[in-house]
């Protein structure tokens, strides 16, 4: 993971245990951004403005990004085609972050990549009176994608130990029995075909103040705000530790935390981009062989014009 700006590599780009493979090739995102197993984590030691194995700056990355759309897609394309003859995987993208952190912009920048007819967006707020009726997990496997999809999560069932956790909306010990519960029911999502990616936006407290002046300075931008946004601020603290305990605790080998920092927005796209693209050249998904006669079929077709 990146450690604060300053921290590492010279250029503040530094990531824990340097960049490289034993090769001298560099290391995968998805081992650099990952947040380890079983240990504590600090994010007031990771750097929100740091680009961990990033292009060397705004315009590199920018330009890098479009440049995975087209093996992004086809990827898509295969792991569609896949499931039509019985291939059981699919992606599930799980965005959490603090207000501003970008998780509509990445859904918006990186999501566009898509076919969105094999994807699968679902955005998570307050629980309706229905969902309150049930365990807090019944509208999340609702949301589930089906084989061969891509499914996006705008938050998710971390909603659970985070805000619930800090205004206090269940008791302190259900909330911890809830670590567990989220544990085996991503491993039970592995077990039936599921790459669980799931992306930490990691925000700085002067970040977040900019954007929020931003879009109170911007009348087309006054929907994106809630007073409630201020309120949140004052809660800093206790969101920070929430979230800190959810990584420590959630980030299993069957489905681990990537923390990713979220104060450029560009390295943020490019990050969740190259993570995306990483698991799903992971998955190989290919082409199905066609189960009738591709030479019959072509010369019936000859035959009819």
């Amino acid at each position: 993971m990146a450690k604060k700006d300053g921290k590492g590599t010279k250029d503040g780009r530094g990531t824990k245990d340097g960049e490289q493979g034993t090769s001298g090739t560099p290391a995968p995102l998805r081992r650099l951004l990952r947040v380890p197993s079983g240990k504590d984590v600090d994010l007031s030691s990771y750097g929100a403005r740091a680009t961990p194995a990033g292009p060397r700056d705004k315009a590199a990355g920018l330009a890098a990004i479009p440049q995975m759309a087209d093996r992004l897609a086809d990827l898509q394309e295969r792991l569609w085609a896949a499931s039509t003859a019985g291939d059981r995987r699919r992606v599930l993208l799980v965005l959490q972050g603090m207000d501003t952190s970008g998780k509509g912009g990445t859904v918006k920048h990186v999501i566009g990549h898509f076919n969105p007819a094999g994807c699968r967006i679902r955005g998570f707020k307050a629980p309706t009176a229905e969902e309150r009726g049930h365990s807090f997990l019944w509208r999340i496997r609702r949301a589930l994608p089906e084989p061969g999809e891509i499914g996006i999560f705008d938050r998710s069932h971390y909603e659970d130990v985070l805000i619930a956790r800090v205004r206090e909306l269940a008791p302190r010990k259900e909330i911890a029995h809830r670590y567990g519960e989220i544990n085996r029911f991503e491993k039970s999502l592995a077990d039936d075909g599921v790459t669980v990616v799931k992306c930490f936006l990691h925000i700085s407290y002067d970040q977040q103040h900019r954007r929020l002046l931003r879009r109170l300075d911007n009348p087309d931008k006054h929907w994106k705000f809630s007073p409630d946004d201020i309120d949140d601020r004052e809660l800093w603290p206790a969101y920070q530790k929430a979230y800190e305990i959810a990584l420590e605790r959630c980030s299993t080998p069957e489905a681990p935390w990537f923390l990713v920092p979220a104060d450029r927005k560009w390295y943020r796209n490019w990050a969740i981009s190259t993570l995306l693209l990483e698991h799903l050249e992971a998955l190989d998904p290919q082409y199905p062989k066609a189960d009738f006669d591709v030479a019959q079929a072509r010369q019936r077709l000859l035959e009819d014009s």
